[in-house]
């Protein structure tokens, strides 16, 4: 093998950490953090670079990443293009805005590099072109339950309407190819690049040769592992032939193809790799890929869902090279830290966390941990690029809207917030910073409104709510908890502007049978879950419960999330059977909280499909999960009523049916109340509404509407 007498090019690996400055080729990089390659639609139509691409990448620069690989560059564009707004390195046409985003990255102190990309038999935006896809041999028939997931407005979006074509690749196509990519290699030295990255993964064009599930092929490019990676190598070396020795070079490869029949396994990989090393590569970016057909799936290899499942296969490819390694999914700092040290890789790409807060890299070389903006893994991200959309933050509003102006142009003297949520907070710290008296006003004893019960289903959020609860605590903010925001009181403070964002108002809906004691609404289990009192919830639970919920407020024990999330998969105020009225994103979360702690659950709902208001991946995801874990879900119904002990409706078939349940939680009925915004207008007051208030928008628009909500000010 190769790497029998390849030397080994790098640094020892005991002393590392994402801080470390690191070696790739030629090139050395202030750390060891990577903005991994990403499809954000921030080119122009034409597929030439523009400001928002421009400023997008200058964020990362001054965020500080050791390296900026650019999303998906398209070397055959039109052709093999996965996406609207695609970057293209087609033709030398694109050279002068490609160059703009070199200079501008470096002038911003930062590092970037091409990824050279030919979609294949991905690439179903460029049939809507009308373009073929391009591929090794005719594939197998698509199969699985992908589709199933879709809202029917999203269905629209993704398919597009075309039917595609498959080009099966001749002798002079594969010649074609391998050119495209040493062309485009020539104009990434030219524009000033400082590397590239060739992608060998995900399904595209070189990945669908490796695959044996996709390459049937029976000439030289097809057969055994060395012919499927013929045509991978031939774009390695002519790579290298276009940009000489000493110009960095790596390539990304699949570790496996999770779920594939026949696919692309570890042990395909950690042959692959000591060859990409002998054809010229300076890294090896390890990746996986997925049986697109499932679902679950498309958060489970390249953006997983589960945290640092691909570094033990980083780790076994690493063994096989003499050449860095840059491993990526989902891998939290300390863990990070640990993987350099261990050997396991030696560089970590990011992705999410930089859309979340592209000056990581900074806070973390200051020792400003505390200060990162967190992920919270909704893939508001990644579900964009199902949708053709450009890419979005629900947690930092800004991502992807460099270009905007995000500062008040003029700031009020004095701004009350009514409101202590998601919202409100993410307000008030934008004003604080922006200068501005700020005023926060809360009922409750406590910072986090609805965000509090989200956090507590879904571990993730907490780390937004305590980041936004740090912000305040740091900050100048006047925040005045258990008051009621009164028209008198907000008169009393004279304010110059005053924000509601109270939340939406959650009613118990019409249903049939609602009032009796074993139905709950979201806020009486809400209540319940987080030691808070009400008369709805003294009259529906014992008076054990309520003593525990009492005693849990009063020591605080309450209002340690991580704890009562251990507590109540001991102990719960529910029955055994539970059945959830209502399928959006509140009911489907709350169920995987209940089937995790030993609930038999049920969820119906008229909604056709269930899942709204849950970004596409992570709905997929979470639905499949349920499925799996024996949740009943029964979308479409009608004539909803409860009995005794019992939920009657009418399934979409048109048969009634009925569940028996020892509860019933009603995760239905929230909606937007304007009634405090306007008794504050007709008393004189500057007054903007934000986040549920305005209707059911969850966290990205809480966020999102705060952060709009402060740009406008005095425009």
């Amino acid at each position: 093998m190769a790497v029998a007498t390849a030397p080994d090019r790098r640094v020892s690996s005991g002393h590392l950490t994402l801080n470390s400055p690191g070696q790739i080729g030629t090139l050395t990089v202030p750390n060891r953090i990577f903005v991994t390659a990403m499809g954000v639609s921030l080119a122009e139509e034409d597929g030439t670079v523009g400001p928002r691409l421009i400023d997008y990448h200058v964020a990362q620069a001054r965020g500080g990443a050791g390296m900026i690989v650019t999303g998906v560059m398209g070397v055959a564009w039109p052709v093999g293009a996965v996406q609207p707004k695609q970057t293209a390195i087609s033709d030398d046409r694109f050279l002068p805005g490609l160059k703009r985003l070199v200079d501008a990255v470096h002038a911003a102190g930062g590092r970037i590099a091409t990824q050279l990309h030919h979609g294949g038999l991905v690439a179903t935006h460029s049939t809507g072109q009308g373009h073929p896809l391009w591929g090794p041999s005719f594939p197998p028939p698509f199969a699985g339950d992908f589709p199933d997931y879709f809202l029917p407005e999203e269905m629209a979006a993704f398919a597009g309407g075309a039917l595609p074509q498959i080009k099966v690749l001749e002798k002079d196509d594969i010649a074609l190819a391998v050119q495209q990519f040493a062309d485009a290699a020539r104009r990434s030295k030219a524009a000033g690049f400082d590397g590239i990255e060739i992608h060998g993964g995900h399904g595209y064009l070189l990945s669908s040769f490796m695959s044996p599930a996709t390459n049937t092929r029976a000439d030289d490019y097809g057969g055994d592992l060395k012919g499927r990676a013929r045509l991978l190598l031939e774009v390695v070396h002519a790579v290298r032939d276009a940009v000489g020795p000493d110009f960095p070079m790596w390539v990304k490869i699949d570790s496996r193809e999770m779920g594939k029949k026949n696919g692309i396994t570890i042990d395909h990989a950690k042959e692959l790799a000591p060859m990409v090393e002998a054809a010229g590569a300076d890294g090896i970016t390890v990746t996986a890929y997925h049986d697109v057909g499932q679902g679950k799936l498309h958060s489970a290899s390249n953006i997983p869902h589960e945290p640092g499942i691909h570094l033990e296969y980083a780790a076994a490819i690493r063994k096989t090279v003499g050449i860095p390694v840059i491993a990526s999914g989902r891998v939290e700092i300390d863990r990070g830290n640990k993987g350099l040290g261990d050997g396991e890789f030696d560089f970590l790409a990011m992705g999410r966390k930089l859309l979340a807060d592209p000056d990581l890299p900074v806070k973390l070389a200051e020792g400003r941990v505390d200060d990162i903006r967190p992920c919270i893994y909704c893939y508001t991200c990644v579900s964009t690029a199902y949708l053709r959309e450009q890419v979005r933050c629900a947690v930092r509003s800004e991502t992807g809207f460099e270009d905007l102006d995000w500062s008040p142009a003029k700031v009020p003297g004095h701004v009350v917030i009514i409101g202590g949520g998601p919202g409100g907070m993410e307000a008030a710290r934008r004003l604080d910073q922006a200068g501005a008296r700020v005023t926060l006003i809360e009922k409750s004893d406590r910072l986090g409104g609805t965000l509090r019960f989200a956090a507590l289903a879904y571990e993730p959020n907490e780390r937004l709510l305590n980041w936004l609860r740090r912000e305040i605590g740091k900050s100048s903010v006047d925040v005045r908890l258990k008051t009621e925001a009164s028209p008198d009181l907000i008169a009393s403070l004279k304010p110059d502007k005053v924000i509601v964002a109270t939340g939406a108002v959650r009613d118990m809906p019409p249903i049939p049978g609602n009032d009796q004691d074993f139905v709950l609404s979201g806020d009486d289990l809400r209540g319940m879950m987080l030691g808070e009192e009400s008369a709805s919830i003294r009259r529906k639970t014992s008076w054990t419960t309520r003593l525990a919920t009492k005693v849990g407020a009063a020591t605080g024990a309450t209002s340690n999330l991580e704890l009562v999330r251990k507590a109540t998969h001991t102990w719960m105020p529910l029955g055994k059977k539970v059945v959830i009225i209502g399928g959006e994103l509140v009911g489907c979360e709350l169920a995987e909280f209940l089937m995790e702690r030993g609930r038999e659950v049920t969820i119906i709902g008229d909604a056709p499909k269930f899942g709204g208001g849950l970004l596409l991946v992570r709905r997929m995801r979470l639905l499949a999960e349920l499925r799996e874990h024996g949740v009943a879900m029964f979308p479409g119904v009608s004539d909803i009523h409860i009995d005794k002990g019992a939920v009657g409706f009418t399934g979409a078939s048109g048969e009634d049916q009925s569940i028996p349940a020892d509860h019933v939680i009603v995760a239905m009925g929230a909606h937007g109340d304007s009634t405090l915004a306007d008794a504050l207008r007709s008393a004189g007051h500057d007054v903007t509404e934000i986040g549920d208030g305005t209707g059911v928008t969850y966290i990205e628009g809480a966020i999102r509407g705060a952060a709009e909500t402060v740009a406008a000010m005095g425009r």
